[in-house]
């Protein structure tokens, strides 16, 4: 990226910064701006001044039909799509703001994403895969020693009490502190949510014992500079699971998503089958309204 761009960027991180949105809104508007300025640059537009509309409509047939990295044959998902538009909305937001007074205006364009579709895609574990799942991270990592292989499956049983048994959102798992967890209450707090929303968890009798044995066997031994529950960073979470759906030699398993959502996902709709009600569910996992947790009832 040329120094020019550069420049823009650091600036635009900086506005971005000043509108009080989470971190993980900010790193995908970031990702966003920045795929933006490398696209300018291989259509050979160098300096920010010559941005015109037509170069945005371009823009967004490029993300439309360029081929998704992480699934081979496949282009990127609706909702990818509408991430990167809404994220360069928000760059030409900035540029007006910076002066550029001949910046074009945001397009304000998404796709529609059929709630059908939404449907179709998602491939939730049933609760005898989850079973399966959790009885397959004792036979991960075989080949590491024993120290290393006990604290990457302590973080696996981590990652299921959290994201299935808890049913968290992929920061809000990385976020939780030491501290989120009250054993004397059987909750877990969630700070700033999706929507900046707080709400407290109540633990299962499984994910209880979970927590305890991770937090007081394992997380309370070391020293670190941070007292959240994770000790590393969000890469080395899904890299987890990517270890133990290798490991698991279940065809059913193989042929589904092993996903942090995924997990999510599983665990509302293991709810509603056992009987919660819809609006609990909402509740639980911290939507705003019963409509988008409408979803589950489809999947069942």
């Amino acid at each position: 990226m040329n120094t020019g761009y550069k420049t823009i960027l650091a600036r635009y991180l900086t506005w971005i910064d000043t509108l009080g949105y989470s971190d993980n809104t900010i790193a995908c508007l970031e990702c966003g701006a920045r795929d933006f300025l490398q696209w300018l640059e291989s259509k050979q537009i160098e300096n920010i001044a010559n941005l015109t509309a037509k170069h945005i409509n371009e823009y967004h047939h490029y993300i439309e039909t360029r081929p998704n990295k992480q699934f081979k044959n496949r282009l990127l998902s609706a909702a990818k799509i509408n991430h990167l538009c809404f994220a360069n909305d928000k760059f030409l937001e900035f540029l007006h703001q910076y002066g550029m007074e001949t910046a074009p205006t945001p397009a304000n364009y998404r796709i529609k994403i059929s709630e059908q579709e939404r449907i179709n895609k998602l491939e939730v574990f049933t609760q005898q895969e989850i079973k399966t799942l959790l009885g397959y991270i004792p036979e991960t990592y075989p080949i590491h020693i024993f120290e290393i292989r006990q604290a990457k499956q302590a973080e696996l049983r981590l990652i299921f009490a959290l994201y299935y048994g808890c049913g968290l959102r992929r920061s809000e798992g990385y976020n939780l502190r030491i501290d989120d967890v009250d054993f004397d209450k059987k909750t877990v707090f969630v700070r700033q949510g999706k929507n900046y929303k707080d709400r407290i968890i109540p633990m299962s009798a499984g994910v209880y014992k979970e927590l305890q044995d991770y937090i007081y066997n394992f997380r309370n031994r070391l020293k670190l500079n941070h007292n959240r529950l994770f000790t590393g960073c969000k890469t080395t979470i899904a890299q987890r699971l990517k270890d133990l759906k290798k490991a698991c030699d279940d065809e059913n398993i193989q042929a589904k998503r092993l996903t942090l959502h995924i997990l999510r996902h599983s665990i509302a709709t293991h709810l509603l089958q056992n009987g919660m009600s819809i609006e609990n569910i909402a509740l639980f996992l911290g939507h705003n309204t019963i409509n988008t947790s409408q979803l589950y009832t489809h999947l069942i």
